[in-house]
């Protein structure tokens, strides 16, 4: 039977401000959009909270036995500076400044972006669309907004009406902000803007002569408004109502709320039944963000080379640093909170690592291990509760360590299921990874390869084929491995 079935799985929603018990649409499937990065620039470590969050929502669903359908977006166009209706494009402006093709810009942070969170251990999506390549959906979804009379053409751009769309409907909902006080809160409109209301936002937008993404459509030559892509693509993907939609705190509004008001005015459809926020990592006690330089980049950490620092750290602690606060929870950033991070890490890493050294007693256990084990479950059961899940899983560690000593005592069948259990939330569901058995079965390998070449070495040398024989060592040299013949034959030293 599958997990799930015995679970129960509660969800903050941001929509109603609740924990919810989680029901997908379909048994046993759950359909997860969650905003990608705009490919403009490094990622940073703040970008990197999020994604962290939302793969431990992945891979928790996944242990639990779902069937999960992860969507994450890559946006290279339609994103303006100012993530309003004004400004330049953001990949634009970076490829006009680096002097090199737009493309050129999102390939380079496209694969930033999967570097860094490979190093974090992230899953990848199931599906990773792009804005660019879904232009055709976006404009056929702009008509059937525009035929059932929610978006408006002016001069070649098409603007959503907020105010025809909230006669119906509750525009601000998730963000909790009413139309009424938006209004009293706005700047009347300026004589060169398009726009019916303030309010009101874009679907299309006609290009400037200068403007270099631009693709034909009914309107103009022009591009897609930020928010239409997230619609257009969860619902090509999942449907038009799906379980899960999650983002970034800062998407609340306006992004989040223009998502729900392009898709309910085009399906007629309540598009998700949970949203969900990550909020944001701080540094200096102000939010990480790449336009005020208010950030640090993962490589810094990994590299240690950043005045803050005092070391470098890997991405497996940086990543334990960040899940010991809730994903809702604001997480300041600082060394001393590394450095705290680190001394947990290693002790909740030579905890696991001891358990097969635990001497067992025939028949009494003092540690009530499946007791133990449901409460792990209990705290990620609560919106995905990963500091306390940590605190749970170190009760563990003072059983083993107590275990050890001879303070108390537990059977075999415990120890397996203490093993398995702290296995499956260590690295299966926290996404750990121990780097020392990592570190040391890479050097098994590499200990693997070198003993073949020497015996290829030794083969060549029986054939009087010496300049084989010389290239072999020669080479294995330059990259800091030395052979030594010796009487007992040949050994090898790395440098």
């Amino acid at each position: 039977m599958a997990l799930y079935k015995e679970q129960g799985l509660k969800i903050y929603n941001s929509m109603t401000g609740k924990k919810e018990l989680f029901t997908p649409i379909s048994e046993g499937n759950v359909g997860m959009y969650v905003c990608g990065p705009t490919v403009y620039s490094n990622v940073h470590l703040g970008n990197c909270r999020t994604f962290i969050s939302f793969d431990l929502v992945f891979r928790y669903l996944k242990h639990l036995g779902y069937k999960v359908r992860y969507v994450r977006n890559i946006t290279d166009a339609g994103h303006l500076e100012n993530d309003g209706e004004t400004g330049e494009d953001r990949i634009t402006k970076k490829a006009r400044l680096e002097q090199i093709e737009p493309m050129e810009v999102v390939q380079r942070y496209t694969v930033d972006f999967h570097n860094i969170l490979e190093k974090f251990n992230n899953l990848p999506p199931s599906i990773e669309p792009t804005a660019t390549g879904h232009i055709v959906e976006q404009i056929e979804t702009i008509k059937t907004i525009i035929d059932k009379g929610f978006a408006y053409e002016v001069n070649g751009s098409v603007y959503f009406d907020v105010f025809k769309f909230n006669k119906d409907h509750d525009y601000g909902k998730l963000s909790g902000r009413a139309l009424e006080d938006m209004i009293a809160n706005t700047r009347e409109l300026s004589a060169q803007s398009d726009k019916r209301n303030p309010q009101d936002f874009a679907l299309w937008k006609k290009a400037e002569p200068q403007h270099i993404m631009r693709w034909p459509s009914p309107w103009s030559d022009g591009f897609p408004g930020w928010h239409l892509e997230c619609t257009v693509m969860s619902t090509k993907y999942l449907g038009e109502s799906f379980d899960i939609h999650g983002g970034g705190m800062d998407l609340k509004f306006p992004h989040h709320e223009c998502e729900i008001a392009q898709g309910e005015a085009s399906t007629g459809k309540n598009p998700v039944n949970y949203w969900m926020h990550a909020n944001m990592l701080t540094l200096n006690g102000k939010k990480m963000a790449k336009s005020t330089g208010n950030n640090i980049l993962p490589t810094e950490i990994f590299s240690g080379n950043n005045d803050i620092l005092s070391k470098a750290f890997s991405p497996s602690v940086t990543r334990f640093f960040m899940l010991q606060a809730n994903y809702r929870s604001i997480l300041d950033f600082s060394n001393e909170a590394l450095l705290a991070s680190e001394k947990g890490f290693n002790r909740l890493i030579d905890a696991y690592n001891s358990i097969d050294k635990l001497p067992s007693h025939p028949s009494n256990s003092s540690f009530p291990v499946r007791e133990w084990r449901q409460r792990c479950y209990d705290a990620m059961n609560d919106d995905f509760n990963s500091p306390v899940l940590i605190a749970t899983l170190f009760e563990a560690v003072k059983a083993i360590n107590a275990i050890k000593e001879g303070e108390i005592q537990i059977t075999k069948d415990d120890i397996e299921v203490l093993k398995t259990t702290m296995h499956d939330f260590i690295f299966d569901v926290l996404g750990l990874v121990d780097v020392a058995a990592v570190n040391e079965n890479n050097l098994e390998k590499l200990s693997g390869a070198v003993e073949l070449l020497i015996n290829l070495r030794a083969e060549a040398r029986n054939n009087k084929d010496f300049a084989t024989s010389d290239k072999i060592r020669d080479e294995l040299l330059e990259i800091g491995i030395q052979l030594k013949d010796g009487k007992e034959g040949t050994t090898f030293s790395i440098d």
